[in-house]
């Protein structure tokens, strides 16, 4: 059943509270009596929603997510070659970059973003689960195609991905090794890391433009999950 109209305005201005004072503030300076102070509403009203601080910004980040997902659909249907992981992730890096909100989730301090993978990792098995299996579908098919390196197996490339990618998200927000670079900068090193260890030469444009559609479908997919677990919060 659908919540209540009022019930939708009152968890939006929540979540839109937090996320405005997490860019002001920084994370661990926000407080569940503060977001409900700056949203007008009563402490416990926020926590009929939500049982702890991480909760709700892991909220936050779901509808951070969403956006995401759905701007990764929407460049592999616009521009095929951005099924490859090395130009799908660089134009991932830069919206999160230029999203002050998704910068500070995403690259902002790592120690955060491990406490959300944490609690997302309790609460949202489904969603996670499935978001790893559309990663793992769209790598295996790029590797199929010959557009990924045959000479690893499809779990090699998966943690190749990851690890790379979580190198160049994680380094920006761990005190001390934040490197002097420009995010485009950062962005056209990941793309080179990647493209270097995953991907061959000159993929063929032709594969590309078969599987573009098809990935982008994959990750279409994923929005109707991160949309149950809203409606699921929305109480």
């Amino acid at each position: 059943m659908a919540a209540p109209e009022f019930a939708n305005s009152r968890m939006e201005r929540v979540l839109d509270t937090a996320a405005e004072l997490l860019v002001r503030w920084g994370y661990q300076r926000v407080t569940i009596d503060e977001v409900a102070r700056h949203a007008g509403i009563g402490k416990g009203t926020v926590y009929l929603h939500f049982r702890t601080k991480d909760a709700l910004f892991l909220t936050v980040l779901l509808r951070a997510h969403r956006q995401i997902v759905t701007a990764m659909a929407d460049l592999m249907e616009a521009e095929p070659a951005h099924v490859l992981p090395s130009r799908l992730l660089r134009s991932v890096f830069l919206q999160l970059a230029a999203d002050p909100v998704a910068r500070a989730l995403y690259l902002g301090d790592a120690e955060v973003l491990g406490r959300l993978a944490h609690e997302a990792e309790g609460t949202l098995g489904g969603l996670v689960e499935r978001r790893e299996e559309v990663l793992g579908e769209h790598l295996r098919l790029l590797r199929e195609a010959r557009c990924l390196r045959t000479d690893l197996e499809p779990d090699a490339l998966l943690y190749l991905f990851g690890a790379i990618g979580a190198g160049f998200f994680f380094l920006g927000g761990t005190p001390g090794s934040r490197p002097e670079l420009d995010m485009e900068t950062r962005a056209d090193l990941l793309e080179h890391a990647l493209a270097a260890a995953m991907q061959v030469p000159d993929p063929p444009t032709a594969e590309l433009e078969r599987l573009a559609p098809v990935v982008a479908e994959l990750y279409r997919s994923l929005i109707d999950l991160i949309d149950h677990e809203w409606r699921r919060r929305v109480r």
